[in-house]
């Protein structure tokens, strides 16, 4: 009997990962990209001699990669190594506070203690909160879907629920960490995780404190060929294991016959399947792929509130800067105002939180002897039609003048190249509506059962996969949502 035939729409870290495990239990994949590279927003950019990882910047859970490569029968250090970060980060605060985020949390607390005046006690807590958090609910909310009636019968899922009050999904990120630091720097080092799936730690609930403890307990991570070789080496496999990948070959529709997945539209050509994976963001699936079949849509799931995006500078640095490390943080004066401007006013406040990834510290051969590769980025609104050739524009020199304080020297004298990566071109690149890089934002704190789920409902042997979908986005999860699309497929 001839293999089940999988196409799979997008080759982002989700589909490529569908793939792996598709084809490792014996079905026949094929992968159509509409770029002429994969990887989706984990891809690079390359401009004179610099190299930058184009999205993604930090690496956890690791585990999740290597998992793939033991289904398919090879060692994973053969193809794809890493090193386990020493410092996480660095922070700069605007009262010259500065904080280094070590690996170790016995240390980490001890910094906090020495430059804040916050016990270390109240670190070890909170961390400790952290991972009951993370224990109550990954088994149920990160690793199955909440889409199946199986989920609910079994004993992990019963321990959970009798346990739900203890991941304080009624109050704020922001309410909780304040009941945890007195110091108002700690409060807002933990606000920031809020960031880490594009929601406002001001609205979303309590529960995403769970994302610490993946960075914390679990490490942070650099890739030895930078984040691009994560796609690059998941590529490699899926094509050891007979993978197909088609590039610059945009899907026109998802055919349907008598509602039901028949395959794939591509260049005029209708390619059949028995099943469709799509890990294009699950928006532009109904209104581009789907368009001619509104009733089939779940107009709620699409109405949702978008995460926030990101305005991205790619700089070519003449100079090293050895205060700074490979990720480092300087922080905004007014955390809340920021937060007001990105959800409210949707525009960008001028005092922002930036964020500035040097990949060079550890790769050396991503920048010119003596130069750096500067990722600086910043949260902003998702495209709602603002004006952003304006709001880039003094963006660019709010960041500037920001950086140059702090660091004391005229950044904008030092920059030999640059590139910029914006809503409207993230939405270009990487099919993501409006620009949002995690789908639909975690304000709410029913957020987990709003995503959409990983098959669909009405039309059968439709799945799908990624940062747009259950369980929700960034490089783990994503990793997440293709191993639940493998089994409930299976």
């Amino acid at each position: 009997m001839p293999a089940k035939r999988v196409l799979i729409v997008g080759a982002g870290i989700a589909g490529i990962a569908a793939a792996i495990r598709l084809a490792v239990k014996g079905y026949e994949v094929e992968v159509f990209e509409a770029n002429s590279y994969p990887g989706g927003k984990l891809s690079e950019i390359k401009q004179d001699e610099f190299r930058f990882d184009a999205g993604p910047s930090l690496l956890t859970m690791p585990q999740y990669i290597d998992e793939l490569f033991e289904l398919a029968g090879k060692n994973a250090r053969d193809h794809f190594t890493y090193r386990r970060l020493d410092t996480v980060c660095k922070y700069f605060y605007p009262d010259g506070t500065r904080l280094s985020d070590f690996d170790d949390k016995e240390r980490f607390a001890r910094e906090v203690a020495a430059h804040t005046g916050e016990p270390a006690d109240a670190v070890i807590k909170y961390a400790a909160n952290s991972g009951d958090i993370y224990h109550i609910t990954h088994k149920v909310f990160l690793e199955q879907s909440l889409h199946r009636l199986k989920t609910y019968l079994n004993w992990d899922t019963v321990i959970s629920i009798f346990r739900l009050p203890q991941i304080d999904a009624m109050h704020t990120m922001h309410h909780a960490n304040q009941s945890f630091f007195k110091d108002e720097r700690m409060v807002q080092f933990f606000d920031r995780y809020a960031t880490y799936n594009g929601s406002n730690p001001y609205t979303a609930p309590a529960t995403l404190n769970v994302i610490p403890h993946l960075e914390q307990h679990y490490g942070a991570y650099f890739p030895i060929g930078g984040m691009y070789s994560i796609t690059t080496s998941l590529v490699c496999l899926a094509e050891s294991l007979g993978v197909k990948f088609n590039y610059s070959s945009r899907v026109d529709e998802i055919v349907l016959e008598k509602q039901r997945v028949k395959g794939l539209q591509v260049k005029g050509e209708i390619i059949e399947a028995d099943i469709v994976v799509s890990n294009m963001d699950v928006w532009f699936t109904y209104h581009k792929l789907l368009k001619d079949h509104p009733k089939l849509f779940p107009k709620k799931i699409l109405q949702q509130e978008r995460s926030s995006s990101a305005l991205v500078f790619y700089w070519g640095i003449n100079k090293q800067f050895r205060k700074l490390d490979l990720h480092n943080i300087f922080f905004s004066a007014d955390y809340k105002t920021e937060f007001d401007h990105i959800w409210n006013e949707k525009d960008i406040y001028h005092d922002p939180t930036i964020y500035v990834n040097i990949t060079s510290k550890h790769k050396v051969d991503d920048a010119p002897n003596g130069c750096e590769n500067w990722f600086v980025m910043i949260n902003v609104p998702s495209n709602t039609r603002q004006d952003w050739d304006t709001l880039i524009n003094d963006a660019r020199k709010n960041i500037l003048a920001k950086l140059s304080k702090i660091l004391g020297e005229d950044i904008s004298k030092l920059i030999i190249c640059e590139s910029i990566l914006d809503p409207r071109s993230i939405e270009s690149k990487t099919s993501s509506y409006q620009g949002s890089i995690y789908g639909t934002s975690s304000n709410s704190k029913f957020a987990a059962f709003l995503r959409h789920a990983n098959r669909s409902s009405k039309i059968p042997n439709l799945y799908f996969c990624g940062g747009s979908v259950h369980p929700g986005g960034g490089i783990p999860l994503c990793l997440l949502s293709a191993k639940i699309v493998s089994d409930w497929i299976d």
